[in-house]
């Protein structure tokens, strides 16, 4: 049952990326564009989780540190987005 929720929150993650990138394209609102990011690298987060707890479940390739990196990275980006759209 977890597979099949790590494997839809990528896709949800994937399809809220692309419709906030189509309303970049659209308004041309560059916040927008900083959250597109963001939901773009917590896509690649999901799919990192999906592979490493359901391809590789025995295989040690330091997941939790570049989950949490990827995590840190796209929160990172939503923040510079907010700041820079507000300076």
């Amino acid at each position: 049952m977890a597979e099949i929720v790590y494997i839809l929150c990528s896709a949800l993650s994937l399809l809220c990326a692309s419709m906030l990138f189509r309303g970049y394209r659209r308004s041309g609102a560059r916040l927008l564009l900083w959250s597109a990011w963001c939901f773009g690298v917590f896509a690649l987060n999901n799919l990192y989780l999906s592979i490493d707890m359901i391809i590789f479940p025995d295989v040690d390739i330091s997941g939790p540190f570049f989950r949490n990196m990827l995590g840190a990275t796209s929160g990172s980006l939503l923040l510079f987005g907010l700041i820079w759209e507000v300076k």
